[in-house]
């Protein structure tokens, strides 16, 4: 993803580009999985935790991310919503009891939910645990 890509996206969310922001924008397109903070800052050596953390809590703000708890804490990953207003890409994520990674499965959409009356969802997560293609085909831990 460009810097004009990264631009452009953050501006549809209602987001102002900073250099910060696009890093952060860029580095979660380019990895193209959900990643915990920690990974961020590993791969973010120009901002500090507490940077990389205050953005993606702007772009969860803001739909640009979703943050999902999966075994190794909370993860980010780049929405594909168009709307700052909500989100409209839930996805099931899965998560590989042998390697560790999580995958979307973005054509796979989160199951509706009958909520009792009174009640209102605000999000919804929906991660499946197993093994991976990878690890099921390999003898040896991916």
């Amino acid at each position: 993803m460009t810097q004009t890509e990264c631009t452009k996206l953050l501006e549809l969310h209602g987001i102002k580009p900073t250099a910060n922001r696009i890093v952060v924008v860029r580095e979660l397109a380019v990895a193209g999985y959900p990643m915990t903070l920690n990974e961020l800052e590993m791969k973010i050596l120009s901002i500090d935790k507490s940077g990389i953390f205050r953005a993606l809590t702007l772009f969860r703000e803001h739909h640009l991310v979703h943050a999902l708890d999966d075994t190794g804490g909370t993860r980010y990953e780049l929405c594909h919503s168009h709307s700052a207003h909500e989100d409209d890409d839930l996805h099931v994520h899965f998560v590989c009891e042998r390697c560790g990674r999580t995958y979307c499965l973005d054509s796979v959409p989160v199951p509706q939910v009958e909520l009792p009356p009174g009640f209102t969802m605000t999000s919804a997560s929906h991660v499946v645990k197993g093994v991976c293609g990878h690890c099921a085909t390999s003898s040896k831990v991916c």
